[in-house]
């Protein structure tokens, strides 16, 4: 059975309801790989596509979960509020996307609700949704480590018909959730598979939005000081104001990237980066700091390096300059760990049985705490 929030029986397909709410589909024939499919074939498909609200937070993230093979529709605000922006052209957004007017959410019908935001959750959730479509099954992204306390914060998202999926085991583990179901799905990126690391530029590519006014949480005063030491470039919304590149387009990030000779991170405290995954999937060797889930990711001296020293890491940076070989070497190790890992199959794998567990995807009722495998407890 279906979850839906109450509404009108669908009309007849020749039916033309002048009232009904605005709907905008997404279509764009370009897609970021060339050459081949986006995900395995294999991938399997639900006996019910459906119907879910979610909220614009990462670009790129959401454009990696509308591979998911659902109908997603997002609400947008006239007025540039945020996380109501249009989706734009930026990213090639599949014909599953539908852009909804904000006001119009309370009129339509969906089978699950996906948060990405406390905003969205606890402000914004009251104002556009019914009771009725707040009581529907739902899903809570955590994108981030809890703050302002990494091990005593309670997550805000409670929910009986819901789970709360965490992006990195790291975030799982820190996060207060109490009694609320959850569950780790990790990131999938899709990537252009023709496009390799090359890295004949003797310097490393650093790719964070906004770097200067985020801090010392994000390693501006790292990258500032490895700077001084070793030719780094940086990329990302804002970064003139560091001396940086600017901002480059999303579809472009990877082909900026591959010239570098390594990527470097200097963040002590975030989410395992997008841009990050993206550099390994081209092949490129990752040196930073041992922070937060990069550990499991990085393996010292096979696909890159990471420690707490920074000293230590620059010396590094500097191998990897002197010796180009070493830096293919770890980058192909890289990419084949990024592929293993970080792959689009096992992503739309991992939300297809979150969702059919969740909202019933196949069309029975199934209870969110229903079988304990993949749940945290």
């Amino acid at each position: 059975m279906a979850h839906r929030a109450p509404g009108n029986a669908s009309p007849d397909p020749g039916y033309v309801d002048c009232c009904a709410p605005a709907i905008r589909v997404i279509r764009n024939p370009a897609h970021f790989m060339t050459d081949e499919r986006l995900m395995d074939t294999a991938s399997p498909q639900p006996k019910r596509r459906l119907r879910i609200l979610t909220w614009h937070v990462h670009g790129n993230y959401l454009y990696a979960l509308t591979q998911v093979p659902h109908e997603f529709f997002i609400p947008v605000r006239a007025d540039g509020r945020a996380g109501y922006a249009p989706l734009g052209s930026k990213i090639p957004w599949g014909a599953n996307v539908h852009e909804i007017g904000a006001q119009d959410v309370a009129r339509l019908e969906f089978d699950c609700v996906i948060y990405q935001s406390q905003a969205a959750y606890e402000q914004d959730a009251p104002m556009l949704l019914t009771a009725a479509q707040r009581a529907l099954p739902s899903i809570y992204i955590e994108h981030d480590p809890p703050r302002p306390y990494p091990v005593d914060t309670p997550h805000p998202f409670k929910h009986d018909r819901g789970i709360l999926v965490h992006v990195t085991h790291y975030n799982a583990l820190n996060w207060d959730c109490g009694e609320q179901a959850a569950q780790v799905i990790e990131h999938g990126v899709p990537f252009h598979r023709p496009l390799r690391h090359t890295g004949e530029k003797a310097a490393g590519i650093t790719a964070i939005n906004g770097l200067k006014k985020r801090g010392r949480r994000m390693g501006a005063d790292l990258f500032e000081w490895s700077r001084e030491r070793v030719p780094l470039d940086l990329i990302g919304m804002e970064s003139e104001q560091m001396g940086g590149l600017g901002e480059v387009p999303n579809l472009d990030v990877a082909a900026a990237m591959a010239p570098y000779r390594f990527f470097y991170t200097p963040i002590r405290y975030t989410s395992l980066g997008l841009a990050l995954i993206e550099a390994m999937l081209l092949g490129m060797p990752v040196v930073g700091v041992a922070a937060t889930e990069l550990p499991t990711v990085i393996d010292n001296g096979r696909n890159g390096f990471v420690h707490t020293d920074k000293r230590r890491i620059v010396d590094v940076m500097r191998q990897l300059i002197a010796e180009p070989a070493l830096a293919r070497q770890w980058g192909d190790e890289a990419r084949r760990t990024a592929m293993a890992r970080f792959n689009m199959d096992r992503f739309v794998r991992d939300w297809l049985e979150v969702l059919q567990r969740v909202a019933g995807a196949t069309g029975t009722s199934a209870s969110p705490r229903a079988g304990a495998e993949g749940l945290l407890r």
